[in-house]
């Protein structure tokens, strides 16, 4: 009779289903399982918090295609993982998260750490189950996108291989094409666009449709314009790319075609005054109900992005936008214009530096195939604007969950994939300061498997602005911090590259462009270990002013917020403490 155990079985069907790598906290009563993986050929990373255990492991199903594993235990573990879970579910990332629970005799009775989990995770997972019997533990983990929930009993239990229902590996999902007459229809409103605009959303990076979403900008010649992950899938000094002037594009393009892109919060839900309020959207997508959100489609094609485009690049062959259009014309004038001024405030040489200083030097040096992995909120927006990707699926960020704590889990999961590949390719994660403090012990999970990550963590001593030292130091002497500090601010000038050498990496203190310059490029050369730059910005520093013209949270201009909270404060308090 040849026995295996309930640990065996897990790891054995999550192999057959070519899973490759597994994230976790250990603990009773999912040790074994853990083992039982690395025995049976999957990486296992051990992480410092259940959440980012599982940001990293959605993060491997989105830049491979096939999810990761995020092992946790019981009760407040599984708890720890939902913020992951939630994550990945808005982003439509395959994950599988695997946790223990009480044993199957102990329900009910109080158990240690007993936890309702698998009614817990049907929210945010497409199947959540725990298996009814060893027997049945490869069928129920064939749901690539799924909680399941294995019992402490289960773990060691034993039962005769030949009684096992094994199954094969799950199937990669049929590639389908929207309707002919939806693609009829979608050519006939292009060809009678006046300002055409493309829109490339991280659906089109999911679907790896980069070569078909390249050919079809470049065969009809009009403007594109990337998401945040939809960066890089063509690469954003391609002529066609209009990033610098999105304002001006998404406010003036009178059809549009949405390439697995939502309408949501980052894109202004399509909404008036963001948007023209006659625009007509293309919308490609492949979940059904995801058309005509918010903004109803005039063409929706349902299908896979790679074969609808390529039935789109059949029909509109003959056609091709004029380079010399209008449309055109007025694009570029904005972009001239607002390259401009950014470049003003990146050349400032005054101490501290602001965003545009920090961000044109580090641009300068990363290499065009590093992996950016990035969350903060200036950190974030004006990082995406200077800092380019010239590769598909070579950002990650906060997404469309506008999740803040991703970072470290993303970039450890983009340098393991790396360091399997062999590909050289540097994985730089740069962070907010108050972003990098939701998961930053995550450094010693880096240090300890010698993951070669470079974190900078860009530091305005707030959460979207904070105070000078001098200034805090008036404030300590005033009295009670709870009631004098402004919620936004923390510590001024925290050493977080101290929390790096702790753990054996290197860590760099940066106040100067020439210090910044030299531990960029120490770091670049350093392959061995992670290294981490704390960037000391000015606590004002803030993004280029906007007109803006909605009062959503989307539009607010995160300074105001910031500065009215501080504004409300008592006026004889601020008299005494800031100077504006």
């Amino acid at each position: 009779m040849d026995e295996v155990t309930g640990a065996q079985l897990v790891a054995e069907a999550l192999k057959s289903q070519n899973v490759e790598y597994m994230f976790g906290i250990v603990g009773v009563p999912i040790i074994e399982v853990a083992m039982a993986a690395q025995a049976a050929g999957i990486k296992y990373v051990g992480m410092r918090n259940e959440q980012a255990a599982c940001y990293a492991a959605s993060a491997i199903g989105y830049l491979t295609g096939r999810p990761a594993v995020c092992l946790v235990v019981s009760g407040p573990g599984l708890i720890h993982a939902l913020g992951g879970m939630a994550n990945a579910n808005m982003n439509c990332w395959p994950v599988i998260v695997i946790g223990g629970s009480s044993d199957r005799n102990q329900e009910t009775t109080g158990a240690f750490q007993e936890f309702p989990q698998v009614e817990a995770c049907r929210l945010y997972s497409k199947f959540s189950a725990r298996p009814s019997s060893l027997e049945m533990i490869p069928a129920v983990l064939e749901c690539l996108s799924s909680y399941i929930d294995i019992a402490g009993d289960m773990v060691n239990a034993k039962i005769d291989r030949a009684n096992v229902r094994f199954v094969s590996c799950c199937p990669a999902p049929p590639v389908s094409q929207a309707d002919s007459r939806e693609i009829t229809q979608a050519v006939r409103l292009l060809r009678a666009a006046q300002r055409p605009l493309i829109i490339i959303g991280k659906g089109a990076a999911y679907a790896r449709a980069e070569k078909e979403v390249r050919e079809l900008v470049e065969v009809t010649g009009i403007p594109f314009l990337p998401t945040p992950m939809g960066k890089g899938i063509l690469p954003d000094d391609h002529p066609n790319c209009v990033a610098a002037a999105r304002s001006r594009a998404l406010l003036q393009a009178d059809v549009i075609v949405l390439l697995g892109a939502r309408l949501n919060w980052i894109l202004h839900f399509g909404f008036p005054p963001r948007f023209s309020p006659h625009v007509k959207i293309i919308q490609v997508d492949l979940c059904a109900e995801e058309l005509s959100n918010n903004v109803r489609a005039a063409s929706a094609l349902l299908g896979d992005i790679g074969a609808v485009v390529r039935q789109l690049l059949e029909t509109v062959r003959s056609w091709r936008f004029p380079s010399d259009s209008q449309w055109w014309l007025t694009l570029k004038e904005k972009m001239t214009a607002n390259a401009q001024i950014s470049k003003s405030l990146a050349l400032r040489s005054t101490l501290p530096m602001n965003y545009y200083t920090a961000f044109h030097h580090i641009s300068e040096l990363l290499p065009k195939d590093c992996i950016i992995v990035s969350e903060g909120a200036n950190t974030m927006d004006i990082g995406r604007t200077m800092l380019l990707n010239y590769l598909p699926r070579h950002r990650l960020d906060a997404g469309t969950f506008g999740t803040m704590g991703v970072g470290p889990g993303f970039a450890i999961a983009a340098a393991v994939l790396e360091q399997t590949q062999k590909s050289a390719q540097r994985v730089v994660c740069i962070e907010g300061d108050s972003a990098f403090g939701f998961s930053g012990m995550e450094v010693e999970t880096m240090c300890r498997y010698k993951l070669p990550i470079i974190i900078i963590v860009i530091n305005n001593n707030g959460i979207y602005s904070g105070v000078d030292p001098k200034t805090w130091k008036e404030m300590e002497k005033m009295g009670d911090m709870t009631t004098i500090a402004p919620p936004v601010t923390l510590l001024p000038e925290a050493r977080y590259e101290q929390v790096m050498s702790a753990f054996g990496g290197r860590g760099y203190l940066v106040r100067t462009v020439e210090e910044l310059r030299s531990a960029l490029q120490e770091s670049l050369n350093n392959t061995q270990m992670p290294s981490l730059l704390n960037v000391l910005i000015d606590p004002a520093s803030d993004r280029k002013q906007q007109v803006l013209h909605t009062h959503t949270h989307t539009a607010l201009h995160y300074s105001s917020i910031s500065w009215n909270i501080i504004n409300n404060l008592d006026k004889t308090l601020l008299s005494c403490i800031f100077s504006f």
